[in-house]
């Protein structure tokens, strides 16, 4: 399927995502937070998408905002995608967790939770992963400052 194809797809599912195209592989679609869920799921189960697997999932921190970035693959039909989650609440960063629809978000949802602080809604066992519990902050964000190990630009 071309990008053209899914970009029509996409906005059929979520009118309003923002559609770019990193190159001419990588189809990137930006949604908002509460949108994510259901257009994931969507592209998982459409017959004609079946993004049936997910093969990367990071956190950014823009200064501005957060996003959480999704890279998927059709293992049926060979084309792949990116989904973005745009989110702008650097207080209480949230987005629904994905690991209902594709089990392997469950730990790359918790490193995104450890590093960078973002809550994934519904997530079945959201903890932190690679630092103590009583760990304070989050090392990925751009506002961190690690008081120990001082590193200056």
């Amino acid at each position: 399927m071309s990008n053209e194809e899914l970009k029509n797809i996409i906005l059929q599912i979520t009118p309003d995502a923002e559609l770019t195209e990193e190159g001419s592989e990588f189809l990137n679609a930006t949604v908002k937070p509460d949108q994510l869920h259901f257009l994931a799921e969507k592209l998982r189960n459409d017959k004609n998408t079946l993004f049936d697997y997910l093969y990367c999932l990071t956190g950014v921190d823009w200064i501005s905002n957060f996003q959480v970035v999704y890279h998927l693959e059709s293992t049926v039909h060979n084309h792949r995608i990116v989904l973005k989650a745009k989110i702008t609440d650097r207080e209480n960063p949230s987005v629904d967790t994905v690991s209902d629809i594709w089990k392997t978000a469950e730990f790359h949802e918790r490193e995104v939770y450890d590093l960078f602080g973002i809550k994934f809604n519904n997530h079945p066992d959201l903890r932190r992963i690679l630092l103590e519990e009583d760990w304070k902050g989050y090392p990925l964000r751009k506002d961190y400052a690690d008081e120990a190990n001082i590193v200056e630009l």
